[in-house]
């Protein structure tokens, strides 16, 4: 406990005011006469790490004795201020505070030593921890906050916050092996016991200034370093305003795959495209009434070519009541389906969300922040005499395209799932069937959302690759809750739809040896025609196709085809189609992925398929 006392400043208190309000210096030009208090919020935030490590000798020199020992702070005071009822150039301030000190150590002890009646030394060890912890949570405590300006326009903030009442908790433990007379370990656990945090109080350097046109609003951010110690101020002061105001705007997405397991989507972070993004406009009420009004989702940075007339950049619109001196949490579901491009195709990285407060026809505020959008994550299955390999060029392709745009070869990690459909053309090992695949794939798919936090994807497929996705979609693939299916769209490469008459060629002979080839034999017409009535479950996904068409009549048939499948067995009964003038060992070309792939992945929100309406609590108090 002596360590902790002597961190430096770990002052438990919290920085919050309620001071006088000075008026616009008098005499500047274009400044504002308001004589009225400040209303608003300001966040203080302290923070503090340090961690010491060491290892030294045993006293005996036959042993090490090793410790390493974490302090954190980590201090939070969210400083509500009002105008007073008088309205006379006041304000009172109070803080919602909370701190955590939080202090562990473990050390372990090696050494040989001799016990008696032994001829050969032995390792005696101990390891011990301790842990200890200060915690306090103060709601409404009474906090003071300072405005000084000067003629020009700079000004600075200060902010004190009382101490707060902590609790205090802890536990020690220990553990033994090779004494000669053994030890019993154990846990204790420190009694209960309670005191204060000191107060905190911070101010900005006075370097911040103020329009002189608008002297009655405050916004702004100031950050302190000493040592491993980070003070932060950020506040957003008004006076003579509207009642109502933004506090705050934030994103949330669901941890795949545990649906309505929501995070925070910090600016440091991303969603995918596909994801329900959980909208949070947090509104404060400065006024001794209720009040109620609109806020209105926008899409901050529209492109869009397809979308309603008269609101063509509004997400939702959403009414809502705010209680005197409270604030309220505004919520929205927003499907992000196609957000991550623009409607012209062009990647689309970040996304401005613009929440605005209107009242009377009149808006009365608004605030704008960014969320990092990220293309849904492209999963590639190669196909028969084939393996991960053959997509090599594309993660490049992909990522040129769309700096977040990721790739996922089944089989690069084979761990998460591998296929086999065959060597070569003139092997003869035994193959995985389609089924197998199937299962193969599913388990790639589940890798590829868990490591991108995504609820969807697109799959392009390659010759035998398209029969196993279809396996997939019909057998195993789920509908989520948002009503769209896990696979967005499924491009298939030169897939047999309804088999090759070069399998039926190829596998007879083997099959009448007694040495069939699986892969081979499931792309026989015959077999596909049984495979086509069984799967036939589209559950929603889109299908496209590409048939090769560089390939001369083969194999008994008439048709062109891309050296293995013929032109109509490509195309089958898919509605989107293309044909290009290349064989099937050439559609892993970059070709094939800016003409085919990408057109079809990269649709922005005016055209791209939109899931059903999620119904979600519209507002609700913080």
């Amino acid at each position: 406990m002596n360590k902790l006392r002597l961190i430096p400043p770990l002052a438990f208190g919290l920085l919050l005011t309620s001071a006088a309000n000075p008026p616009a210096p008098a005499g500047t030009p274009g400044a504002a006469q308001c004589p009225r208090g400040w209303s608003g919020s300001v966040q203080f935030t302290r923070k503090q790490i340090s961690t010491i490590s060491k290892s030294e000798p045993r006293l005996s020199g036959k042993g090490v004795q090793t410790s390493s020992s974490t302090t954190s702070y980590d201090y939070s005071a969210r400083i509500r201020v009002r105008e007073t009822p008088e309205r006379r150039g006041y304000s009172t301030a109070t803080a919602n505070a909370t701190s955590l000190l939080s202090f562990s150590e473990s050390r372990s002890s090696t050494d040989q030593g001799m016990c008696s009646g032994e001829r050969q030394p032995r390792t005696m060890s101990g390891s011990f921890t301790t842990q200890r912890e200060t915690r306090a949570t103060t709601p409404g405590v009474e906090a003071n906050v300072s405005v000084t300006m000067s003629a020009n326009g700079a000004y600075s903030i200060g902010i004190s916050v009382p101490s707060l009442h902590s609790t205090n908790t802890g536990s020690s433990s220990s553990s033994y092996s090779g004494q000669c007379y053994p030890k019993k370990g154990g846990t204790t656990d420190v009694p209960v016991s309670y005191g204060r945090t000191d107060p905190v109080s911070f101010s900005t350097d006075g370097s911040h200034r103020v329009p002189l046109s608008n002297l009655d609003h405050l916004s702004g951010t100031y950050s302190k370093k000493y040592g491993n110690v980070t003070d932060t101020l950020v506040w957003d002061l008004r006076r003579c305003s509207t009642p109502l105001r933004f506090v705050d705007l934030k994103f949330e997405d669901m941890k795949f795959p545990l649906w309505e397991a929501w995070r925070e989507v910090t600016p440091e972070m991303s969603t995918v495209d596909g994801n329900i993004v959980r909208l949070k406009a947090i509104v404060a009420n400065d006024s001794d009434e209720d009040q109620s009004a609109t806020l209105m989702f926008k899409d901050g940075d529209s492109r869009l070519t397809n979308l309603p007339e008269g609101h063509p950049d509004l997400l939702e619109e959403v009414s809502f009541n705010v209680p005197a001196g409270e604030e309220q949490t505004v919520e929205f579901l927003w499907d992000t389906s196609g957000y991550a491009w623009f409607d012209s195709r062009q990647a689309r990285r970040f996304q401005k969300i613009k929440a605005e407060i209107w009242d009377n026809n009149k808006k009365i505020d608004e605030v704008t922040r960014n969320l990092r959008l990220a293309p849904r994550p492209l999963v590639l299955v190669h196909g028969y005499w084939a393996d991960w390999s053959m997509w090599r060029s594309w993660p490049y392709m992909i990522r040129q395209t769309h700096g977040d745009w990721s790739a996922f070869a089944v089989g690069e990690r084979p761990g998460n799932g591998r296929m086999d459909m065959g060597e070569s053309a003139t092997s003869l090992k035994p193959t995985k069937t389609i089924r197998q695949n199937a299962a193969e794939l599913a388990r790639y798919i589940r890798y590829a959302q868990e490591f991108s936090n995504a609820w969807h994807v697109d799959i392009v497929a390659h010759t035998m690759g398209g029969l196993v996705a279809r396996q997939y979609i019909h057998q195993s693939m789920p509908i989520y809750p948002d009503g769209k299916p896990q696979v967005a769209h499924l491009m298939m490469l030169g897939t047999p739809n309804m088999g090759s008459p070069c399998a039926d060629v190829m596998s007879a002979p083997l099959e009448a040896i007694g040495k069939p080839v699986e892969a081979l034999r499931e792309m026989r017409t015959s077999v596909v025609a049984q495979f086509n009535k069984q799967i036939f479950e589209r559950k929603g996904v889109e299908f496209s196709a590409l048939a090769g068409t560089l390939g001369i009549p083969r194999c008994y048939s008439l048709d062109f085809n891309d050296g293995f499948t013929p032109v109509p067995s490509a195309l089958w009964t898919i509605a989107d189609t293309a044909k290009m003038n290349i064989l099937y060992d050439a559609m892993a070309s970059g070709a094939v992925f800016s003409e085919f792939a990408m057109p079809r992945v990269a649709k922005g929100p005016g055209v791209r398929p939109r899931g059903i309406k999620l119904e979600g609590p519209k507002s609700g108090t913080p």
